[in-house]
């Protein structure tokens, strides 16, 4: 009784005979002699049309259950063209598989627009409905976009992982715990364990990676608990190799997007596929350019939210979203990024319409300069040993990125808040459900 024809899939073939269906009651609207019923599954909506006087009883059960209740029903399919999908299920039986409670704490096809409170309060509601699963079918299908471009690369898939004895990037946003009778802390990035990876032969290797940073922030575009693609290359020439995979997986990322046509339909979104190669802009300019629209920065600090939104409003002028934000000052980097020269690093940023999406860099990969450089940071080299250790034996030249996956939805979607783009979002007030 429970295989279910997803509603979409039913084809002309399947007209004048008896098919199995499964779902949400969605909506059903009684007329007396005649009921309809919506029912909906994952690829959409359907039409049950119950007569009373052909099956009173079935009628009198499905007429009295509440929105929301799950069904499985068995009838006979007919085409009508006067309905949804072009056929409509005169049902024959019916297993009441789930009853929902009532009323309903969130609404599903209500016209009326809750609260995003409200909304997340409710998540496993709130993902019902059709708006909301098209971001996270959009979601898997660029991640599979991106699986399949590193592997063509000949990208490994790893895992590392996410307890870790000393912080990833250094700092102080770290979620401390106790392991046992030692202090450790949830992973900042899987930074560290990418870096050793370089010194066993593969080469190159990717994580679609969890990152845990204690910030406060509790803005639009922060969350504590996100999700990354994170990768790492060895035998690189210089950033420029880094970048260059970059741009590549993020085109392949945007241009499976543009191929969720239902998906994008229902989300009244489209995607202009960026063109390659990204623009390049060295911090030296940045800052001369966001200086000129009266912003206070200093040269040698990071750019601030609203400098990289005033530079956003720069480019977009010149009609271009994506750009990389090269050669930063070495003093805002963290100890791992490899120096150019005295003051510069090779560190850069990749922005899409004034939000970073990705920060990358080539790393050092000499032991000496390494411990030289988590001393000028303000870090006691003792604390990484067990990271160290990997640059004694052989370390060749590499570089990596993380590439945020929730800001990449963010402003794939042009969605106003980021906690759209992750199941059940983790920020500074919100740890359930």
């Amino acid at each position: 009784m429970y295989r279910s024809h997803y509603s979409k899939e039913i084809s002309k073939t399947e007209y004048n005979s008896t098919v199995t269906v499964s779902g949400w009651v969605e909506d059903i609207r009684n007329l007396g002699s005649i009921a309809f019923l919506i029912l909906r599954d994952k690829k959409g909506t359907l039409q049950l049309t119950i007569l009373k006087k052909k099956t009173p009883e079935l009628f009198e059960r499905l007429i009295s259950l509440p929105r929301e209740s799950v069904i499985s029903v068995q009838g006979l399919c007919k085409e009508n063209e006067k309905v949804r999908n072009g056929y409509e299920i005169l049902p024959d039986s019916v297993d009441i598989l789930s009853i929902a409670e009532t009323p309903l704490p969130l609404g599903v096809v209500d016209k009326v627009e809750a609260d995003f409170d409200t909304r997340l309060d409710n998540r496993i509601i709130d993902l019902r409905k059709p708006e909301v699963q098209a971001i996270f079918k959009i979601r898997s299908a660029v991640l599979a976009a991106a699986h399949e471009y590193l592997r063509s690369q000949h990208f490994l898939e790893v895992h590392t992982p996410k307890i870790i004895a000393s912080s990833s990037e250094g700092g102080t946003d770290m979620f401390k715990l106790r392991y046992f009778e030692k202090e450790a802390f949830l992973a900042q990035s899987p930074q560290l364990y990418k870096q050793s990876l370089m010194a066993t032969g593969l080469d190159r290797v990717y994580e679609i990676a969890w990152y845990f940073r204690a910030e406060e922030h509790n803005t639009r575009r922060h969350l504590n608990e996100s999700t990354a693609v994170d990768i790492e290359m060895a035998f690189i020439q210089d950033e420029e190799d880094v970048m260059q995979i970059l741009e590549h997986l993020v085109h392949a990322m945007w241009k499976r997007a543009s191929e969720c046509r239902e998906e994008l339909d229902i989300l009244k979104k489209t995607v202009t596929i960026p063109t390659l190669p990204f623009i390049k802009v060295p911090y030296d300019d940045v800052v001369d350019k966001i200086q000129q629209q009266h912003s206070p920065i200093q040269w040698g600090v990071d750019l601030s939210t609203e400098d990289e939104r005033l530079l956003g409003d720069i480019m977009k002028k010149d009609g271009i979203d994506f750009y990389f934000i090269t050669k930063y000052p070495l003093e805002s980097k963290p100890f791992y990024t490899m120096p150019d020269k005295e003051k510069y690093s090779r560190g850069f940023d990749l922005e899409c319409k004034g939000v970073e999406v990705s920060s990358g860099s080539q790393r050092i990969h000499d032991v000496a300069l390494l411990i030289e450089r988590l001393k000028a940071c303000g870090l006691d080299p003792k604390d990484f040993d067990a990271y160290l250790k990997a640059f004694r034996y052989g370390m060749p030249p590499h570089g990596g990125f993380g590439f945020g996956i929730e800001r990449f939805l963010m402003e794939l979607l042009d969605l106003n808040n980021i906690r759209e783009c992750i199941l059940f979002p983790r920020d500074r007030s919100r740890l359930t459900p």
